[in-house]
C-alpha cells in the first residue's frame, strides 16, 4: 500500500463541532484493472477524498492505496497502515469513498467497529454513503450497509458458480488455456 500527501486544513463546520479537530486518513482501494477502467480508479476515489476534505474544511493527512486486492480481507498494505495512523495518533478519522472500498465482510466490519469506530476515539466516514460514525444512527447505519454489502459478495458468488455449473453442462471447456 501506498500513501500521497495530504492537504492542511482545520476542523469545523459541518463535519465537526467546534473544538472537535478532526484529522482524516483516507483509504482508497480497486481489486481489478477493470475497476479502474470503469471511474472507481484509485486517482477518481483519491480526488473524491480531497474534495470530500476542502468542502468539510478537515485536515487530510494522507491517502493510503492498496491496488489490485479484494476486500474478502483485512490484510492489506495499504489499509494495515491506515489503520496505523489512527493508532499512532496521527489521524482520528478514516474517511473511504464507499463502504465497500473498506470491506465486503461483515465479520471484518465487525472487527473494525469493534477495534476502532465503536470507541469515542476513531470515527469512519464515507463519501457516498453519507456515513459518520460519531453518532448513534451512523454506527447503525454502517451495519445496514454491511450486512448488504455481504449479501452483494455472496451474491456474486451464487451467480458465478451458477453460470460456470451451466457452461460445463453445455460441454464449454472450462479451466486454463491449453
Amino acid at each position: 500500500g501506498s500513501v500521497t500527501a495530504g492537504t492542511t486544513k482545520r476542523a469545523g463546520s459541518a463535519t465537526g463541532s467546534a473544538g472537535d479537530h478532526i484529522r482524516i486518513v483516507g483509504y482508497v482501494r480497486v481489486s481489478t484493472d477493470i475497476q479502474a477502467n470503469e471511474g472507481v480508479s484509485l486517482e477518481a476515489q483519491s480526488e473524491k477524498l480531497k474534495a470530500y476534505c476542502k468542502l468539510h474544511d478537515v485536515e487530510l493527512i494522507g491517502i493510503y492505496k492498496d491496488e489490485g486486492l479484494s476486500a474478502k480481507s483485512l490484510e492489506r498494505p495499504g489499509l494495515q497502515s491506515a489503520l496505523k495512523a489512527l493508532e499512532r495518533g496521527k489521524a482520528n478519522t478514516l474517511l473511504v469513498v464507499k463502504l465497500d472500498r473498506l470491506t465486503r465482510s461483515l465479520l471484518d466490519l465487525d472487527a473494525l467497529i469493534r477495534g476502532y469506530f465503536s470507541k469515542e476515539q476513531y470515527h469512519l466516514l464515507s463519501v457516498s454513503e453519507s456515513l459518520d460514525t460519531r453518532t448513534a444512527m451512523g454506527r447503525f447505519v454502517l451495519y445496514i450497509l454491511g450486512l448488504i454489502a455481504q449479501w452483494e459478495r455472496e451474491a456474486i458468488g451464487e451467480r458465478t458458480r451458477e453460470a460456470m455449473a451451466h457452461l460445463k453442462r453445455q460441454g464449454v471447456p472450462l479451466g486454463a488455456a491449453p
